[in-house]
């Protein structure tokens, strides 16, 4: 998916599955790392995250991609990914896959994001923070 204006969306805002075991895990890889508070964490399943979720032409009820919000664009799948990765300290190396063309890096993330369920697990529930993590996830 090519990154979508995301005017008025607060910068640094990643969409992610909340009930999706590989996300909840995603997104606390990010926390440990993310030492200048960048990004703040929004559950797709969540009534604000249903709002974004419309907005950018992703089905909460069946998410295949997260989408992070940076420099006033929505960036979706592979961009999303990488975006996100190199833009923490001692990461940046992770920009060499841009690359790569976007088919061939989607494509791959599509084939995890359409088997995550079954290969990670899936929970009943939003994943819930640690108590120090609380002021990142938004609802």
């Amino acid at each position: 998916m090519k990154p979508v204006p995301a005017e008025g969306a607060p910068e640094g805002i990643i969409l992610f599955d909340g009930v999706c075991v590989f996300c909840s895990r995603w997104v606390r890889w990010i926390m440990r790392r993310d030492k200048a508070g960048i990004y703040r964490f929004l559950p797709i399943q969540t009534p604000q995250g249903q709002v974004l979720a419309a907005r950018f032409g992703l089905d909460p009820t069946d998410p295949q991609s997260n989408a992070v919000i940076r420099r006033g664009f929505a960036l979706f799948k592979s961009d999303a990914a990488i975006a996100v990765v190199s833009s923490l300290q001692g990461w940046r190396w992770v920009k060499v896959f841009a690359i790569v063309p976007r088919v061939g890096r989607d494509w791959v993330y599509d084939l995890i994001a359409r088997r995550r369920y079954r290969l990670f697990g899936k929970t009943d529930y939003c994943w819930i923070p640690e108590p120090g993590e609380c002021d990142r996830l938004m609802e």
